[in-house]
């Protein structure tokens, strides 16, 4: 089966009916929980009752096994597949047991590898289709007119309906974009990582009126154990005071914090644990103040903004 539906149509629908959240899948296989085929099973139609049908994959995750793990379900669960949106990432090569013919950890952007890594995704997910290709880092060496050329082809075979990036610099997601549509550049964002917001990034995105997601929105867990560093401890100290005013976890404030942004940053939910996604969920019901946002940036910063 081939998917024909117009794409300037499908992103529409896309941008009507966003997700606040996107489940990352990176940590539901070999890389971190493992989960079996029944356990995968559960976690996605948990993430449905929640309304989340966004779920981001990487050919490289598990080292090139999650996406596989992820598709079990869907051979089995053909009535899923037409309930979520999925999004998967190429362009990274890793060295890998898997993947034997890789020398050395490179990035590759050609269209020979872009079309080889989504006909391997369409393989290991059992879709015939991907919602969203994300280019997974900037190739120094890509070509974007070679890029525009294979996203059309990919698009015109109804094999991907929408293309984005992810960690690509505002030149270079300038240079892609001026010569094909992209959706989305999904980039680390988070109290502890603050370039999207000071490198244009952000700017970028509501320019073009383009939803920007984030990766490592809790900062890599780094904010919510003992530290000896300054900053942290005067951020803990802030949400301490915002965990208590609003009756929320620290995850729950940082999660408003990031989507207070007026670019509408998606967090991308990197854990399995089905209660963790709930909480963040509850959490759309937090709106920090002004003032509140800036508490947040100033302690990241240790001392008061210029």
């Amino acid at each position: 089966m081939t998917y024909n539906a117009n794409p300037l149509m499908y992103m529409t629908l896309q941008k009507d009916n966003i997700s606040p959240y996107i489940i990352g899948t990176m940590r539901l296989g070999t890389w971190g929980s493992n989960l079996s085929t029944p356990e995968y099973e559960s976690f996605i139609e948990s993430c449905l009752d929640l309304g989340l049908i966004d779920f981001d994959h990487a050919d490289i995750y598990g080292h090139y096994t999650t996406e596989e793990d992820f598709g079990n379900v869907l051979k089995s669960r053909k009535d899923l597949r037409q309930k979520i949106r999925i999004t998967t990432k190429c362009g990274i090569k890793l060295i890998s047991e898997n993947r034997p013919s890789h020398l050395i950890k490179s990035y590759d952007l050609t269209p020979e590898h872009i079309e080889a890594s989504v006909e391997k995704s369409l393989k290991s997910l059992h879709t015939d289709y991907l919602d969203v290709l994300l280019l997974h880092r900037p190739d120094y060496l890509f070509n974007p007119y070679e890029i525009a050329e294979v996203f059309s082809k990919l698009k015109k075979e109804g094999k991907v309906l929408t293309f984005g990036v992810s960690n690509f610099s505002p030149s270079q997601f300038d240079l892609l974009n001026s010569l094909t549509p992209l959706i989305t550049n999904q980039v680390e964002i988070s109290l502890l990582h603050r370039n999207a917001f000071e490198d244009g990034t952000l700017d970028q995105c509501q320019k073009l009126k383009v939803i920007p997601s984030a990766w490592s929105p809790l900062g890599g867990g780094l904010l919510f154990g003992d530290s000896f560093d300054k900053k942290i401890q005067a951020i803990q100290k802030v949400l301490a005071g915002l965990s208590e005013k609003y009756n929320a976890a620290a995850d729950q404030i940082l999660y408003a914090w990031l989507r207070k942004h007026p670019s509408g940053i998606i967090p991308v939910l990197g854990t399995s644990k089905i209660e963790r996604i709930q909480a963040a969920h509850k959490a759309l019901n937090i709106s920090l103040t002004h003032e509140e946002w800036y508490q947040l940036w100033e302690a990241s910063l240790g001392r008061e903004i210029d």
